[in-house]
């Protein structure tokens, strides 16, 4: 059974940082291209950053671009987020996402995890 277990998120204020973690089990880990999402109140989810599994080559959204960066460690069966100066908008739940190979969008994920919230609030 493949699973995807966020934990990190939490709340925090204007400028502060957060880590985002992924374990992914059951599937072979480094045959996936992974993803984070995010979905905020009354808004579709959205692709927030990916990195590959053949190059590692990375991806973000625009509007997290310097500020969060992803990682993946093969040899955890683990990715991140690292999330620094953080801003209102960012709040959202966050959704760790897995495909394989290729391209990762919210309408072609092989599995999600369960989301972890993420509050960026004064």
């Amino acid at each position: 059974q493949v699973q995807l277990v966020e934990s990190g998120g939490g709340s925090v204020q204007p400028g502060n940082s957060l880590r985002l973690s992924c374990l992914v089990s059951g599937v072979t880990f480094d045959m996936l291209t992974m993803g984070w999402f995010r979905q905020a109140p009354g808004k579709e989810r959205e692709f927030v950053s990916g990195v590959w599994w053949n190059n590692g080559n990375k991806y973000y959204v625009d509007s997290v671009k310097g500020r969060f960066t992803i990682s993946r460690d093969n040899a955890k069966n683990t990715v991140y987020l690292e999330m620094n100066s953080l801003k209102p908008e960012d709040t959202a739940v966050y959704y760790c996402a897995a495909k394989f190979g290729a391209v990762i969008t919210a309408n072609n994920v092989d599995y999600w995890g369960q989301g972890t919230q993420v509050t960026v609030s004064s």
